[in-house]
């Protein structure tokens, strides 16, 4: 769409409403799923669509979205929100037109061919079928993303971008009798197939089949409170669900989270800074601009201990009488926007992790995170470990399975004594509101004095 049919568009559906913006989206996809030594799914295809929103009298919002992108279509989703926000009152013109080319990518998803990426998955699974032959089940996720974005808005701003993302999934299942283990590991980012040629598809399977298949011989952990060294290979779980969720400005705005009304204050130790930045060059959760069209730039959140930010989009900035700090994020254009996070992490600090693990006299080493759960308003959470050791004596141990560890996230944070130097992402798709969006999470290794791990009391 040209810049004055958009502004035309835009018009319509702004009425006497305070904001307005148009947002077109054209995907194409490729899903591959291989499992039980077979092709189970295969599938191609793309998606266009329109989505726009209209922002008016008390900061309420009109969405519709619609697939039919010919002038009559989107005549006819502008007259629908015109019916809420009024007759035109206001003129839009696009004077800010810009496009935005995406960072150059050596192999793009969409010029490889589908026996390329099918072969991808047959080498992970070939891969993780050979650690062992306790290896009962292995399934290999493929996926690729192409985005081409278009928004503008009654702002002026007409802006053009791509999006790009390709992910290798590897789950495995190990058996030994009754006892069954699972180990799973990804491989992804906003990037193309060269990701494969540094880091093998075989070698993301041989990760997670290894993991499914120490577990097995591992004893049950002991439960109890003790000291815990998240490692920077353990994922940034703990940071994105039981911290960033509470800082996502929607919900710290309107008092659904712990850090409501908390900017200013000590809300964590002096070593702990909190950051979210888009702007890291092919990570998963990389954006050049958000999907309002307002430049990505890295906002700390958290810095030596003190909240400094929330993180914005339009509607909430709004509301606070703030500026977006590029954080509007959607699914698709079925979606409206709202604040998500993107690359969110934990800054390092002084320490080596060899002096971390040193320093415990008896706790555990949590070496990867699993899934889990967290209350945003509380702060509580509890989350799986899926590869976990004893640290005796500041020594690493034997491995131990089935342990959890719950406590409460702003409580940790301000506990938290020894950070590390090192910094390990992991990636995800994070579900909010319905809407899934690619993010990475990261952490340097941290020790945790005093924690509740979930295990067998009294039983190593």
């Amino acid at each position: 769409m040209q810049p004055d049919k958009a502004a035309q568009i835009i018009e319509k559906a702004l009425g006497k409403g305070k904001f307005a913006d148009l947002y077109l989206e054209e995907t194409e996809t490729t899903y591959i799923v291989y499992e039980n030594d077979r092709l189970e799914k295969v599938v191609t295809g793309g998606d266009r669509g329109a989505g726009l929103r209209a922002i008016y009298g008390d900061f309420h919002t009109a969405y519709a979205y619609t697939n039919e992108l010919s002038w009559e279509g989107m005549s006819s989703l502008a007259e629908n929100l015109a019916s809420i926000t009024g007759p035109v009152s206001q003129k839009v013109k696009m004077e800010n037109i810009k496009k935005v080319p995406f960072p150059e990518v050596k192999r793009p998803p969409f010029e490889e061919s589908l026996t390329t990426k099918i072969d991808l998955v047959k080498k992970a699974n070939r891969a993780a079928r050979g650690v062992s032959s306790e290896v009962a089940q292995v399934k290999v996720i493929y996926q690729d993303v192409h985005k081409k974005i278009t928004i503008a808005n009654s702002d002026g701003i007409f802006i053009k971008g791509e999006r790009i993302y390709t992910l290798l999934a590897v789950q495995v299942v190990a058996r030994r009798g009754e006892i069954i283990q699972t180990g799973y590991e990804p491989l992804g980012g906003a990037i193309g197939l060269e990701i494969f040629e540094k880091t093998p598809p075989e070698e993301i399977a041989i990760k997670a089949a290894r993991r499914a298949v120490l577990m097995l011989s591992a004893p049950k952990a002991p439960g109890g409170t003790m000291p815990v060294v998240l490692s920077s290979e353990a994922g940034g779980t703990m940071i994105h669900e039981a911290v960033g969720h509470g800082l996502e400005a929607d919900l710290a705005e309107e008092g659904f989270s712990v850090y409501a009304g908390k900017i200013g204050e000590k809300v964590a130790s002096s070593l702990i800074t909190v950051v979210d930045d888009p702007t890291l060059l092919y990570q998963r959760g990389f954006y050049q601009f958000d999907d309002e069209g307002v430049f990505a730039q890295k906002t700390i959140l958290i810095e030596n201990g003190v909240l400094k930010d929330f993180l914005y989009d339009r509607l909430s900035a709004m509301k606070a009488g703030k500026e977006s700090n590029g954080h509007g994020r959607r699914e698709s254009y079925r979606h409206r926007p709202i604040p998500r996070m993107s690359n969110t992490y934990i800054a390092p600090g002084p320490h080596t992790p060899e002096e971390i693990i040193r320093s415990v006299d008896k706790g555990l080493f949590v070496k990867k995170m699993g899934g889990g759960q967290v209350d945003t308003i509380s702060g509580n959470f509890v989350f799986e470990v899926t590869e976990g050791y004893l640290i005796e004596n500041g020594l690493l141990g034997e491995p131990v399975r089935g342990a959890t560890i719950s406590g409460n996230g702003p409580q940790v944070l301000q506990i938290i004594d020894m950070v590390g130097h090192d910094l390990g992402f992991t990636i995800g798709t994070c579900g909010k509101d319905g809407q899934g969006v690619p993010v990475s999470d990261g952490q340097p290794t941290l020790r945790i004095p005093e924690i509740v791990v979930g295990g067998a009391i009294g039983e190593k």
